[in-house]
């Protein structure tokens, strides 16, 4: 049985299937990120609702809390641990121990780095990622990597491109579970001539999936967006292509429109407890005194419960008053969006009219009607 399977595509864009031990994954797709083992101010039966097929979770975070041994010794992994029973891909750790920790130390054995909790010193490294994300027991798992931020040398680049090749060979040797899949991670920054090096390499592993990591890390957005244009066409057919920590709304659908199938940010959640609506005329910032007596719903154009109930007003409300509903609403609706978005943009491809689609997205979405 194949573990991706391409159904449909129009113009670079495409529609897959991935097959994983804890149900099918539909693509192109966005995952909730569960840094936890919870994404913020959702209940699962919310995910469920919203048609969440798959969740982020975070092997940094939940090696230093609650410890992937309790995870196991209790339920056994993560999916009994936290009851949702959908697939679940968990990140390498490798992102937070660069950005979140101080004092880190890189070595060919792997990073040391203090705790951001309590400032404990602790080691991970490709076999340690590998430990850690196994009693997880997700069903996609991502190689160790080392993720330099922009803007670098291309001698520096080089040089954390080839231990990313180092460490993703030593977790390729390492025995998951039998239902784990292993991805790759291409590095390299903005370079394509390290960017295809570094890809052709670890297809010697014969990993299921490759990610794009270290972008959205410092490069401006037009970067981002033209290097994905030039590469991801480029990126194996018959395996899915993961791009790492992206991103807004235009991000995913342009990544989308280049050839990627799957993507991750905690932009709806983080932006939800700041006050942001992410809505088909663009954002919206629900704090601003134009909506004190708005009665419209968030997004007039959105079918989502909470769009169907409240209105800016009440929810402008709750937010100054400082009520936790606040954050739980607009973080349901900003889901939901990107949930009907990739969906909407998935129809579009069988359809064979993604382009179309996708510049009415951009132009509705980018008129900021009523920011």
């Amino acid at each position: 049985m194949s573990f991706y399977i391409e159904q449909a595509t129009s113009g670079k864009a495409r529609a897959g299937l991935i097959k994983t031990a804890h149900g099918e994954i539909e693509t192109p797709i966005f995952m909730p990120v569960g840094t936890r083992g919870s994404v913020k101010t959702m209940f699962q039966d919310d995910l469920e609702e919203i048609g969440a097929q798959i969740i982020l979770g975070n092997t940094y975070h939940l090696y230093l809390r609650p410890g992937h041994e309790l995870i196991e010794r209790v339920a056994g992994d993560l999916h009994k641990f936290m009851s949702w029973d959908k697939p679940i891909l968990t990140d390498s750790g490798g992102f937070q121990v660069f950005s979140l920790s101080s004092l880190n130390k890189v070595s060919e054995e792997g990073v040391q780095f203090q705790s951001h909790l309590d400032g404990s010193r602790h080691m991970i490294g490709p076999e340690k990622s590998m430990e850690i994300q196994k009693g997880l027991g997700s069903d996609i798992v991502m190689a160790f990597d080392e993720c330099p931020a922009l803007p670098a040398t291309k001698d520096r680049l080089r040089e954390s491109m080839e231990l990313t090749i180092r460490w993703a060979k030593r977790c390729k040797e390492y025995q998951l579970r039998d239902y784990q899949n292993l991805f790759g991670i291409i590095q390299g920054g903005l370079h394509q001539d390290l960017r295809t090096e570094c890809m052709e390499r670890l297809e010697e592993f014969d990993f299921p999936g490759l990610a794009i990591g270290g972008l959205s890390v410092g490069e401006k957005n037009d970067e981002m967006v033209q290097f994905c244009d030039d590469f991801v066409h480029t990126m194996p057919q018959h395996k899915p292509r993961y791009l790492m920590g992206v991103g807004t709304p235009l991000d995913v659908m342009t990544g989308i429109k280049n050839g990627l199938d799957m993507f991750d940010c905690v932009l709806p959640t983080r932006n939800a407890r700041n006050g942001q609506f992410l809505t088909s005329r663009g954002p919206i910032n629900i704090k601003k005194e134009k909506f004190k007596e708005d009665p419209l719903p968030p997004d007039p154009n959105c079918n989502c419960k909470v769009c169907r109930r409240y209105s800016r007003s009440y929810v402008r409300h709750l937010f100054n008053v400082g009520e936790y509903l606040a954050g739980q609403l607009i973080s349901y609706h900003n889901l939901y969006f990107y949930m009907n978005m990739v969906k909407e943009a998935r129809v579009a491809i069988f359809e064979n009219r993604f382009d179309e689609h996708y510049q009415d997205f951009y132009k509705t979405y980018s008129s900021n009607e009523w920011k």
